[in-house]
């Protein structure tokens, strides 16, 4: 479980712990046929956010028990005055949207991170090694765009393969085409393109765009769950080039009524640009025929509970917005599911790795039924049982971003004085 605490403000999560679940028992076939078994963690320095993310001349304040690090202006150098300037209508909406959602980020916040202080977690220290993030090269975008040029098989029943052959072999697996899926029990270790990866058990993908998303429709499911983290545009994506930016509209091409079951719940990741969220609740929502139910809130803050930004930075937010809403019913028998409560918290250390959002899975649970066959799509990792669907579908799969144990069969292995394994691990619920 990545859930430590559960309260009525919302859920504190290890969401490192998560990722290590869906890998603790791993195979891998040699080219001989042999299998070895592997315990898979991964890296903790990759959830190692020790400070907030802000200036070295920060002072620390605390505000109702919450630390938050806000500027010290007599120890700033001085800048050149700007003349002041209207707020324009997306500002105004911003602050109007904030002042409305505080009290509830802050009193949920504070909760759960005492909660969890009593249980173990976040007292500032790490037992991670002092190593760089991984940083593999992830060309996968690009492969997308060359797979344009690829036919696509129109035969029914050929939408998906097994990752591997009887004999272990994965050359002869289609990522461009078809859905790969690992009916395994357990996650495999696997080379594919010439690089390894890590592949969840009883999980599917499809690395593809917009233009090749046809075999996904044609796999004949429909899900319970639809997570979706949109790559929205921005000016700090923009000038990074981590990722390509997809316009707000094209969204609406994503084919959700087709792969939704009755009574489904989609979930999107939404930034803290007020438009993104005008339009997932206003135009987007509605033109699949999907009603929003509720707002929720992950709040990101460091190993010592800090926001990892000002809460009341202009520029900045610690948080960023969920919008949960359900399909219209379309049968007589909806899932016997809980009703989604609004304006809940969820709070964990975020990942250091751009984007790489902590999985909803424990979390939603209730809300979909134990049963319930879930979908991500723009993923860029997989997720024991669910099926994934994105252009970086496997990039936190590599291999680099594991410390892995070989154990000699299939048998667990101990784990490393460095694993989340050593970490408190508990759950509460009031």
């Amino acid at each position: 479980m990545s859930v430590v605490v559960q309260n009525s403000a919302g859920w504190f999560l290890d969401a490192c712990s998560f990722i290590d679940q869906g890998h603790s028992s791993c195979m891998r076939y040699s080219k001989d046929g042999k299998q070895s078994g592997f315990k898979c963690c991964f890296k903790r320095q990759c959830f190692r956010a020790n400070k907030s993310y802000c200036s070295a001349h920060a002072s620390a304040v605390t505000d109702g028990g919450m630390a938050d690090v806000l500027p010290n202006s007599d120890k700033l150098p001085k800048k050149r005055k700007r003349k002041q300037r209207e707020p324009n209508q997306g500002e105004v909406y911003s602050r109007a949207f904030h002042e409305k959602s505080r009290n509830v980020i802050l009193k949920g916040t504070q909760s759960l991170v005492e909660a969890a202080r009593s249980l173990g977690h976040l007292s500032g220290q790490t037992d991670t090694v002092e190593e760089p993030l991984p940083a593999p090269e992830c060309g996968f975008a690009a492969l997308c765009e060359m797979a344009k040029e690829l036919p696509l098989v129109e035969e029914e029943g050929l939408c998906s393969q097994p990752l591997v052959a009887g004999d272990g072999s994965t050359s002869h697996v289609d990522l461009f085409s078809r859905l790969t899926e690992n009916s395994s029990d357990q996650a495999l270790v696997v080379t594919l393109m010439g690089q390894e990866y890590v592949i969840p058990q009883n999980s599917a993908f499809l690395l593809s765009d917009f233009v090749r998303i046809q075999p996904l429709v044609q796999y004949g499911r429909n899900f319970d769950l639809i997570v979706i983290d949109p790559p929205w545009e921005n000016k700090s994506v923009k000038r990074s080039r981590r990722y390509s930016s997809l316009p707000s509209t094209q969204l609406k091409r994503l084919p959700i009524p087709l792969l939704s079951s009755p009574n489904c719940l989609v979930v999107t990741w939404v930034t803290n640009r007020q438009s993104h969220l005008q339009f997932v609740c206003d135009e987007l929502y509605p033109h699949w025929g999907v009603e929003v139910v509720a707002q929720w809130f992950w709040v990101k803050v460091t190993t010592s509970g800090e926001y990892v930004f000002p809460l009341d930075s202009p520029h900045k937010k610690p948080y960023e917005v969920l919008v949960l809403g359900r399909c219209a019913d379309k049968s007589t028998s909806p899932l016997e599911t809980s009703q989604v409560e609004d304006q809940r918290v969820i709070v964990s250390v975020p990942s250091a790795l751009h984007s790489q959002k902590p999985s909803l899975s424990d979390v939603l649970r209730p809300y979909i039924g134990a049963e319930a066959k879930c979908l991500e799509l723009f993923a860029r990792n997989l997720q024991p049982g669910w099926t994934s669907w994105g252009n970086e579908v496997l990039k936190f799969q590599h291999t680099s971003y594991f410390t892995m144990m070989q154990t000699g069969d299939q048998g667990d292995a101990e784990a490393p004085e460095n694993s989340a394994n050593n970490h408190p691990q508990k759950k509460t619920i009031d």
